[in-house]
C-alpha cells in the first residue's frame, strides 16, 4: 500500500519552503499592518453559500463540497479568502466608514489554475471596504507593490484592465446566458475567430469594438486606441476614464503600468478595475487584484471594495534562504548549562541539543562547551 501518495496537484512542504513562506507571510502582515490594514481570520470551512459570490459560476466549481454532520446542511472548502472577508465586513464588523482588513491563509481548490500551479495555495491579500474613488485603487495597488518588493520579488509588470469594457458591449448586444460566457471566455483567450464568429450578427460599432479589444493593449496609448475604435456608450467611457486616472495616479508615484483591455479576471465578482503583477522567472501573475463592489451584496450590504491576493507558495521558485546557524550544546541536567541554553535562546539564537544528531544534517557554526566551570559559546 503506497499511502505516502499525494493527490495530483497537492504536495507537502518541506522545512526550506516552510521557513520561506512563514517568513514571508510575517514580513507582509507587517507591511499591511503600517498602512492600516487590520488581520481577520475565516474559517477555513463554512456553509458553502457563505463562501459563494451571486452568480460566480467559476468559483462554485473550484469548491470542494461535504455535508455538515451536525446541521445537514452541505459545506464547502474555501477557494478564495475574499467573499468570507466581505462577509465579516458587511455583516460583523459592520463599519459605517473606510475598513482595512488583511488576511492569510490556505485555500483548496478542486482544478488547479496551471500546470505549473497547486490546488492549495497560501492566499494572503488586502482589502479596502467603503471607498469607491480611484484613491482606493491607487493605494491597494501600490501596496502590492511594496509587498512583493518586500518579498523579494523585482522587475514587476503592472498590466490593467476594466472588466467595465466588455460589461458594456455585451450589454448593449443584448448578449446574456451561454452567448455572454462564450464571449467571455473568447476574451480571456484572445480567441479572434470565435470572438468574430459570436458577433457577426452585431451592429457594426458594437462588432467592431469586441474585436478591437484584444489589440487594445500596450502603454497609455492603448487606452488613445480604445476611445478611438470603441462605441461611446457612457459605461465604456467612464472606464477609459477610469483608466485615465488611475494611469495618472501611478505615474505620479513612480509606477509603471501597461494596459490590456481584454484582461478579464477569473472570477466573476469583479466590477471594475483589474490588474495583475508580473514579474520575470514566473510564469502567472504573482499577484492579482481588482474592484468588486458587489460582492457584499449577498450578506445584505452592499459596499465598494478593492483588493489584491498572493500566492505565497507560488513565491517560492525564488532562492531559499538559507536557515541560520545556530549553536549545538550537549544534553544534561546541569542547571548552569540549562540557564545558559534559556539565555542564549531569549536573545534570539538558535540552541539544538545533541540527541545523537549528525553535525552534517543541522546547520550549526558553533558549539556550547563547559571551559574551566564556565559554558562558553565557541566556534567550530
Amino acid at each position: 500500500m503506497r499511502n505516502w501518495i499525494l493527490p495530483e496537484y497537492i504536495s507537502d512542504v518541506l522545512p526550506s519552503e516552510a521557513r520561506q513562506i512563514e517568513s514571508m507571510r510575517r514580513r507582509l502582515l507587517d507591511q499591511f499592518a503600517l498602512y492600516g490594514y487590520e488581520q481577520v481570520e475565516p474559517p477555513l470551512v463554512e456553509y458553502v453559500e457563505s463562501l459563494l459570490t451571486q452568480h460566480d459560476a467559476a468559483l462554485d466549481l473550484k469548491t470542494f463540497k461535504l455535508v455538515d454532520e451536525l446541521s445537514g446542511r452541505q459545506m464547502g472548502l474555501r477557494a478564495d479568502i475574499t467573499p468570507q472577508v466581505a462577509r465579516i465586513d458587511s455583516h460583523i464588523l459592520n463599519r459605517e466608514g473606510v475598513a482595512r482588513l488583511c488576511y492569510a491563509g490556505s485555500v483548496v481548490c478542486t482544478r488547479p489554475d496551471g500546470l505549473l500551479s497547486t490546488r492549495q495555495p497560501r492566499q494572503i491579500g488586502a482589502e479596502l471596504y467603503g471607498c469607491a474613488d480611484i484613491a482606493a485603487d491607487v493605494e491597494v495597488i501600490e501596496l502590492m507593490f511594496a509587498s512583493l518588493q518586500e518579498a523579494g520579488v523585482s522587475d514587476l509588470t503592472l498590466e490593467v484592465g476594466h472588466i467595465g469594457l466588455f460589461n458594456a458591449l455585451a450589454d448593449a448586444a443584448g448578449w446574456q446566458g451561454e452567448i455572454r460566457q462564450a464571449a467571455f471566455n473568447a476574451l480571456q483567450q484572445k480567441d479572434q475567430p470565435t470572438l468574430t464568429e459570436l458577433a457577426a450578427n452585431l451592429p457594426a460599432d458594437l462588432r467592431a469594438g469586441l474585436l478591437a479589444l484584444p489589440n487594445c493593449y500596450g502603454d497609455s496609448s492603448a487606452l488613445t486606441q480604445a476611445a478611438a475604435q470603441l462605441p461611446a456608450l457612457p459605461d465604456i467611457q467612464a472606464a477609459l476614464a477610469t483608466l485615465q486616472q488611475l494611469y495618472a495616479a501611478l505615474a505620479a508615484r513612480g509606477l509603471a503600468v501597461r494596459f490590456d483591455l481584454a484582461e478579464l479576471p477569473g472570477s466573476y465578482y469583479h466590477t471594475g478595475l483589474v490588474f495583475n503583477a508580473y514579474a520575470k522567472g514566473f510564469t502567472n501573475a504573482v499577484a492579482r487584484g481588482g474592484r468588486y463592489d458587489s460582492v457584499g451584496e449577498k450578506f445584505g450590504r452592499s459596499r465598494p471594495a478593492t483588493g489584491f491576493s498572493i500566492d505565497l507558495r507560488g513565491l517560492t521558485r525564488l532562492p531559499f534562504p538559507a536557515r541560520r546557524p545556530g549553536i549545538l550544546a550537549p544534553q544534561g541536567e546541569d542547571p548552569a548549562l540549562l540557564a545558559k541554553i534559556r539565555q542564549l535562546r531569549e536573545a534570539g539564537e538558535i540552541v539544538i541539543v545533541d540527541l545523537g544528531v549528525l553535525s552534517t544534517e543541522v546547520d550549526v557554526d558553533r558549539t556550547l562547551q563547559q571551559k574551566e566551570g564556565v559554558w562558553q559559546v565557541l566556534s567550530l
